[in-house]
């Protein structure tokens, strides 16, 4: 394929590459125009996603630049949710960031470029590939943790996520270079091969670690021992933006790579998703339960979720990765709404709270945002009839039809505990004295952006399913 052609398959990378250069130079030049960096950030992204959504139609399927990335429906499917949470977090960070002190032209410009580096990622079909995607995207979120650099939590997260994301870069760059000695390639498509047949221990090691650093990513347990505190230091739109756009576009390449390059030894990657997949359950839910800041029980909320998500991978099968599609859908608009209505806990002195005593009788005094966290709340649960249950039972369906049925019971049960902590915001919001400290909202973006996630969340949502089916079914056909 020549070059014209490998371009115009990468295209809405190139679309964000050169916006994130327009808008460096803007920053350079005009480092107060935030607001206007944010708004052309959205237009890229939307102008990226129309590329997307062409592909899709056209039923896009091939490799480019020598096979090092491929432009597939798993990709595509993928690459829309991250478009999508990317654009979200944009349009809610200004005034938040702006009553901190900490909005510069700089944050659009590093969200678009952690944007491209996840584009590369879920489209990955190549080791280098992945792993200049990885750190791309790596690289833009370290930045972010710590953009609020007059606070002090703010530069602790960032140091943390830095620190320990170094590490795990290290082990999976390290698992990186024992399957390509072993293998002889670094194509998924040639792993796979090599892998089919006689396993050796070194290649057993490499599979290993490469998963290790992936769980990082996804902040699986025991790997998530970053995500508490980096999720109450970092600004909260930007902790909005690392618990959805790069959760999707690490779950999808972890996906991408066990499928593609592990696929024919599921015996040996099959145990490890299983284990890290209750750790994540039980550790999230059982973590949660004492937590008296919001942002820290949305962080183990997250960790939460991905043990759910592993469970359609451990699967195995097409009918696992499109309901961890589906999962993966319905959880960014979970977690978006939920850190929306966290925005919007802004005291009379307009300073921001995040603790259960500042929720406590929020329905007295602000009844429509408790509402709409409440409704968060129980989706997050998984509690029918919101959407949230759905994506629960699409995973579990998955499971049982792998004959994995002990798995899917433990992650049932393991459902109930975690139940516990979402029943207690609702708890606190409904039935606690009244604590009187919120405000009401002045920012009309967050308002309506919180309400068309909640109206997703609901049982409206369950319209969209013959559509999330469909495309998700497509995306995970690619792959098989």
């Amino acid at each position: 394929m020549d070059l014209n052609a490998s371009l115009f398959l990468v295209r809405p990378e190139v679309i964000l590459s050169f916006s994130a250069l327009v808008l460096l130079l803007l920053s350079a030049w005009r480092s107060e125009a935030g607001r206007l960096a944010s708004i052309l950030a959205v237009a890229a992204l939307v102008g990226a996603g129309a590329y997307v959504v062409q592909f899709m139609a056209a039923g896009t399927d091939a490799l480019a630049f020598d096979g090092l990335i491929g432009n597939d429906a798993f990709g595509n499917f993928a690459k829309i949710l991250i478009y999508f949470a990317a654009a979200i977090s944009l349009m809610i960070a200004p005034r938040f960031l702006e009553k901190m002190g900490a909005m510069r032209a700089e944050y659009p410009v590093l969200i678009l470029l952690a944007a491209t580096g996840m584009g590369i990622m879920v489209s990955a079909t190549d080791l280098v590939t992945l792993y200049i995607g990885l750190e791309l995207n790596s690289l833009a979120a370290y930045v972010l943790a710590s953009f609020a650099r007059y606070d002090g939590r703010s530069a602790e997260a960032g140091l943390k996520y830095f620190v320990l994301g170094a590490l795990a870069s290290g082990i999976l760059l390290f698992g990186m270079s024992l399957l390509y000695g072993f293998a002889g390639s670094t194509s998924f498509s040639a792993i796979g091969s090599a892998l089919n047949g006689d396993i050796s221990l070194g290649m057993i090691f490499g599979i290993v670690f490469v998963l290790s650093g992936l769980a990082f990513k996804i902040s699986a347990a025991p790997f998530h021992m970053w995500t508490p505190d980096v999720y109450e230091g970092a600004p909260t739109p930007v902790t909005a933006f690392f618990a959805s756009a790069p959760k999707v576009a690490a779950s999808a390449l972890l996906i991408r790579i066990v499928i593609e390059a592990f696929g024919n030894e599921a015996m040996v990657w099959q145990q490890i998703v299983i284990v890290v997949a209750l750790m994540s359950i039980i550790i999230g839910a059982v973590g949660a339960i004492g937590q008296q800041n919001l942002k820290r029980l949305l962080a183990y909320s997250s960790i939460n979720n991905i043990g759910f998500i592993l469970i359609g991978l451990a699967a195995g099968t097409e009918q696992g990765v499109a309901g961890m599609l589906v999962y993966l859908a319905i959880y960014v608009a979970m977690t978006l709404g939920s850190f929306i209505v966290l925005m919007q806990l802004k005291a009379h002195d307009g300073s921001y709270r995040e603790t259960f005593d500042d929720i406590a009788g929020l329905s007295k005094t602000r009844p429509a945002l408790a509402a709409v966290f409440a409704i968060f709340m129980f989706s997050l649960a998984g509690i029918p009839p919101l959407f949230g249950f759905w994506g629960k039972l699409v995973v579990f369906q998955a499971a049982v039809a792998a004959n994995l049925l002990p798995l899917a019971v433990v992650g049932i049960a393991a459902s109930v505990i975690g139940a516990f902590y979402y029943l207690k915001v609702v708890k606190v919001m409904y039935f606690d004295e009244p604590a009187d400290v919120i405000a009401p909202s002045d920012d009309a973006v967050l308002s309506w952006t919180g309400g068309i996630m909640a109206a997703a969340v609901s049982p409206l949502g369950y319209l969209a399913i013959p559509i999330l089916a469909a495309l998700s079914a497509q995306a995970a056909r690619a792959l098989f």
